[in-house]
């Protein structure tokens, strides 16, 4: 995947991405929609538990310093363009409160996307430059498969440098929430490893 929709012939408009069906996400570029299927379990169970580490600590403050709003599967208006990252953040200095709305317009403070094979190469060559472009200044890229976190920053030139990179089971303290030290290992556990069968199959 990481195609266009379909072979266009005028820019794509907020109604064709409206119109993609509940089980693909789309995403908005350049006035081209692209779709991609749900992701499969790895890239799930790292996100959700990547998220639990985060939202509990940094959104609700409870056991760490909270001062974040965190959200899981946003759908961001930056500028024309309409980006469906695995999580983002927003620091409640900046944001006391966010907007009721469907899609936030708002940049973020940190994102984060968890790499599958369908998606990545769309994150790294097409999404990174929207996000350096919207001035978000801290990006997580998360690949479940090679159980990696990188961690890039906005430099003064307005691209992004790799500032940390971990990898399998360490345990790291990670910008901008280096506050508290994450398990990687939990992002992976739970899933068969690659070529393993499930139950019953």
């Amino acid at each position: 995947m990481g195609q266009p929709a379909e072979k266009q012939h005028r820019p794509a408009t907020y109604a064709d991405l409206d119109a993609v069906p509940e089980h693909l996400v789309a995403e908005l570029l350049h006035g081209v929609l692209y779709t991609f299927p749900r992701p499969a379990t790895p890239h799930t169970n790292a996100a959700s538990y990547l998220a639990a580490d985060l939202i509990t600590p940094f959104g609700r403050g409870r056991g760490g310093p909270g001062g974040w709003h965190i959200y899981v599967d946003p759908r961001l208006h930056l500028g024309p363009h309409v980006l469906v990252p695995d999580l983002a953040g927003w620091r409640r200095e900046r944001v006391p409160q966010m907007p009721r709305a469907p899609a936030i317009t708002i940049a973020p403070d940190w994102l984060c996307e968890v790499l599958s094979p369908s998606t990545a190469a769309h994150d790294r060559i097409r999404k990174m430059p929207m996000y350096a472009a919207a001035n978000v200044p801290w990006l997580w890229l998360v690949d479940p498969l090679l159980r990696t976190l990188e961690v890039f920053h906005l430099n003064a030139s307005g691209w992004y440098e790799q500032q940390q990179a971990f990898a399998d089971d360490e345990v790291v303290r990670a910008q901008p929430f280096a506050d508290i030290a994450l398990e990687l290992a939990g992002w992976w556990e739970g899933v068969a490893p690659e070529g393993d069968a499930a139950p019953g199959t």
